[in-house]
């Protein structure tokens, strides 16, 4: 049994490295009609394919520090516009989504505190208690998922 894993774990290496070694993707960049840019592995008509450097994959070779003086460039006002865009997103999403927390909360306290007639069957009452806790619980995560998010855009002060 170990000797069959030991052996799998061999090729699984042995293939990883061949196909890093002779994978280099070939690059191409399409304009449409509305200018729009667009960046594929798949030539289409029109397209031009992009000189780029090969990463190196042998061992110990130093990652590529630098980006290639031909790769396309965003200026900084366009990046800001971006980047504001998005917070603007993320924080409209996180202000919905504590809407919606604040609400599950809610409904959970007047659902623990409330029996309906239809939960003569004390479980019954409990799967629609568990049911409104799992609602609260999925917003907070939510809350907390855009929160981390936010925190990592620019001009949070945090990366």
């Amino acid at each position: 049994m170990a000797w069959e894993l030991m052996n799998k774990l061999k090729l699984t290496i042995l293939l990883s490295a061949v196909l890093s070694l002779s994978a280099q993707a070939e690059i191409y960049k399409y304009v449409d009609d509305n200018g729009r840019i667009t960046y594929s592995n798949i030539p289409k008509k029109g397209s031009k394919k992009l000189d780029l450097e090969p990463m190196s994959t042998m061992p110990g070779a130093k990652p590529q520090t630098s980006t290639p003086s031909n790769f396309p460039k965003v200026d900084s006002s366009t990046q800001k516009k971006r980047d504001d865009s998005r917070r603007k997103i993320l924080e409209d999403e996180l202000a919905a989504e504590e809407k919606q927390l604040s609400d599950a909360k809610k409904a959970l306290a007047e659902g623990e505190g409330t029996r309906l007639g239809d939960e003569r069957n004390y479980q019954k009452y409990l799967d629609r208690v568990q049911k409104l806790k799992d609602d609260v619980a999925r917003h907070e995560r939510n809350v907390e998922a855009l929160q981390k998010e936010l925190s990592g855009t620019p001009g949070s002060g945090k990366k």
